[in-house]
């Protein structure tokens, strides 16, 4: 084959790369979050769950099922209802979202089994494994080896991971006042326990309060996750890390019980509440530290250890070569999350840094939070207005590129009422904005 045959052929498997990459990159869109999730403001005490009423002053026990379409391979996942004799809010703890996740599995149990529902104010619905299709294989993944915790509210019409995500949230989560979502650290590493929460959020920053001896580490989540979803639905949620993957910690589960039925107690389900936490630790700002050479890694920190800029936190060394590089510390913090000692590849990220900051770094956190949200708001009117005058254009003819003209005018003519504190919103004058990510956590803390 020539030169010029072979540059053809390869422009050729390129360009198949590529259009295979957008059609992926498609489908993650219009799964993810093709509907806008609009729950009741103020929900009713929980009645009905599933299909049935609610038994009071028991521990009940059901299974929920996402309705594949081979319902007799559909695995139904079991659910456990704590409810009191007395109404009151409705909690909700899930586990396992990833299958390989243990810890959650475990804290969730002793909750449950915990409660005493002749004095529990309001209803604790668990679901201990989410993933059980993940869970019976030992996998963070579902069998088509896609995250179900990047697909949430989820789509009836989309993938599977996307179907499972919109059953999911629309049977049991929409019921909740609040949820807290339990996780591990991915991939063999760990996490320090700790919560993830949107501390922009009010109801959100509330819900972490109640955890005692708690890291609460700032963090909207990634598009897609069950706790965003959640919190964009109008549900206050965070996310409560402990530990490391495929193993059960007992020091970890017993922080994560201890945290949990502290929320529990301050959110008013066993009294005490609105009641604040004491000794949290809150960190608005975090970075990865990572290998730049390949080799083994030998840390000589633990989870949990504060350290100065500078310290050496482990070192990489070549098995073939010796070679040998340190691994420091960028700034002063605390280890909040860290890889087991392991091989690694140059880049690999290594040590989960929360960095110590100054005060009044909650002040300019809220005030971010909020400009963002104002800013989506308009993004989302502006939107709406474009859309409308590009519907109207292509009724009148086919041209696409009158369709974009008129578009694009309209867009400019919404954003300058903007400027002039004249913004449209629809036509209803109605708020209909959503919250996005503006920026993407980094791949190494999934949830």
């Amino acid at each position: 084959m020539s030169l010029p045959q072979s540059r053809s052929m390869l422009a050729i498997f390129g360009a198949c790369l590529l259009a295979g990459s957008l059609a992926n990159a498609t489908e993650r869109v219009r799964d993810v979050a093709p509907l806008k999730t609009e729950l009741p403001a103020e929900r009713p005490p929980v009645e009905r769950f599933l299909g049935k009423s609610i038994k009071r002053g028991i521990l009940d026990r059901r299974a929920w099922s996402a309705g594949q379409p081979l319902s007799g391979l559909a695995l139904p996942t079991p659910v456990l209802i704590a409810a009191g004799n007395a109404p009151g809010p409705t909690m909700c703890l899930t586990g396992a979202v990833h299958g390989d996740e243990l810890n959650g599995v475990e804290i969730i149990r002793r909750i449950m089994f915990a409660l005493d529902t002749e004095t529990l104010t309001g209803t604790v619905i668990a679901v201990p494994i989410v993933n059980l299709y993940g869970f019976q294989r030992n996998s963070r993944y579902l069998p088509d080896r896609r995250d179900l915790n990047r697909y949430f509210p989820g789509n009836p019409r989309g993938s599977s991971a996307a179907r499972i995500a919109h059953h999911f949230f629309q049977d049991v989560i929409s019921h909740c006042d609040a949820l807290i979502d339990i996780h591990t650290g991915s991939f063999h590493r760990t996490n320090l326990p700790q919560l993830r929460a949107d501390l922009s959020n009010a109801s959100v920053a509330r819900l972490s309060q109640l955890f005692d001896d708690f890291v609460v580490l700032h963090s909207l989540g990634a598009v897609g996750t069950l706790r965003r979803a959640a919190v964009e639905a109008g549900i206050p949620a965070v996310t409560l890390e402990a530990g490391e993957p495929l193993y059960l910690q007992p020091e970890e589960v017993a922080q994560g019980v201890r945290g949990v039925l502290s929320a529990l107690r301050g959110f008013g389900l066993m009294g005490d509440a609105n009641k604040i936490a004491s000794e949290q630790q809150v960190f608005y700002e975090s970075v990865w530290l990572r290998a730049d050479q390949g080799g083994v890694l030998f840390s000589e920190v633990k989870i949990g250890d504060a350290v100065e800029k500078g310290d050496i936190l482990g070192s990489v060394t070549d098995p073939i070569t010796n070679r040998s590089t340190l691994i420091r510390s960028s700034a002063k913090g605390t280890i909040i999350g860290m890889a087991l000692n392991q091989m690694v590849m140059p880049g690999f990220a290594a040590y989960h840094l929360g960095l110590a900051k100054a005060e009044g770094a909650a002040v300019e956190k809220a005030a971010e939070g909020a400009a963002n949200a104002a800013l989506e708001t308009v993004r989302k009117a502006v939107q709406e207005v474009a859309k409308e005058a590009a519907e109207s254009a292509s009724q009148s003819g086919d041209d696409p590129q009158a369709v974009n003209e008129a578009a694009r005018k309209a867009a400019e003519e919404a954003t300058q009422s903007v400027i002039s504190r004249e913004l449209p919103v629809d036509a209803k004058g109605e708020d209909t904005s959503e919250q996005e990510q503006r920026i993407s956590e980094p791949d190494e803390h999934p949830e």
